[in-house]
């Protein structure tokens, strides 16, 4: 039998505001109307289940980079996929949770105020839930600018700075067709992404990616790294890494086991790339993070 995580996530982030914080923000005549009580970040979060028999009194979102999960608003039930948002509305009941299969990964928000109900007003016009949002590497970068000015001060500044950034980021989803009308129709890099996640047992090359995009491998190359800040190697490889780092936390595979399912012939190479980027080499990672039983 499976056996819950009751310490959380690797790499989980969250902050939860102190109740004189939020009713300090009740007070401020500048985020009164809209501020948030809650965020975070949850990678591959599996395990991850919440059920509220009466709902949450705040509004909560929901955007999912990887895996899946499902929502239940009342008797019906979503099936949250890569690049999918939901919002949650106040005081309804509802159960999320993450596939035991293929976990989520999600930046989840809590907020509420009068702005918040009227802006939840123009997401409920959707016809379609959840809804689709391509993967972008810059909302993921304004997410951390919000989540590291909270967690470097609650100062009235700072704080006010925070929510008015988190309207903005919630807003740029809701109104995503109308402020970049292309954005709800998933392009090649998008699709290029995809294949990388479901296909990263396999040695990929970029011309490759580039052919099944129709695409020159420089012209691939250019608008990969306008996507994503990064080359299509790079990105290919952290991805790699990330689910290294999940082989080695969830399960008994060995670093040579672990290096075929990801596609590498050497394994020195996977260890050199992997102490790169994680700051360790896979043995010491497996010793300090693995689960006990």
């Amino acid at each position: 039998m499976d056996k819950k995580i009751k310490e959380g996530f690797i790499g989980q982030r969250m902050i939860v505001l102190p109740i004189h914080v939020q009713r300090d923000a009740e007070k401020n005549d500048i985020i009164d109307q809209f501020y948030l009580t809650a965020i975070g970040y949850y990678p591959h979060a599996a395990y991850h289940n919440r059920s509220r028999k009466r709902g949450c009194n705040q509004y909560i979102m929901l955007y999912c980079t990887n895996g899946t999960g499902t929502v239940t608003i009342h008797d019906k039930t979503y099936t949250i996929s890569p690049n999918h948002y939901i919002i949650l509305p106040r005081d309804t009941p509802h159960h999320y949770h993450s596939s035991s299969e293929d976990p989520w990964t999600i930046y989840w928000v809590h907020f509420t105020g009068k702005h918040a109900a009227a802006l939840y007003e123009r997401y409920a016009e959707n016809n379609v839930l959840p809804v689709f949002y391509p993967f972008d590497q810059r909302k993921a970068d304004e997410f951390e600018s919000i989540y590291n000015l909270l967690e470097h001060s609650f100062r009235k500044r700072e704080f006010e700075i925070a929510n008015l950034k988190l309207q903005h980021y919630i807003a740029s989803f809701i109104y995503a067709t109308e402020i970049n009308p292309s954005i709800v129709e998933r392009d090649k890099i998008d699709e290029s992404i995809i294949h990388m996640k479901n296909n990263l047992h396999e040695p990929l090359a970029v011309r490759t990616l580039a052919e099944q995009q129709q695409l020159s491998v420089t012209h691939y190359t250019r608008l990969f790294k306008i996507k994503t800040g990064t080359s299509p190697n790079q990105y290919l490889n952290e991805l790699k890494i990330q689910k290294s780092c999940q082989y080695l936390y969830f399960s008994e595979l060995s670093i040579k086991e672990i290096c075929v399912e990801l596609g590498f012939t050497d394994p020195y190479y996977f260890s050199r790339l992997f102490k790169k980027t994680m700051g360790m080499s896979p043995a010491k990672y497996k010793k300090k993070y693995q689960m006990t039983s």
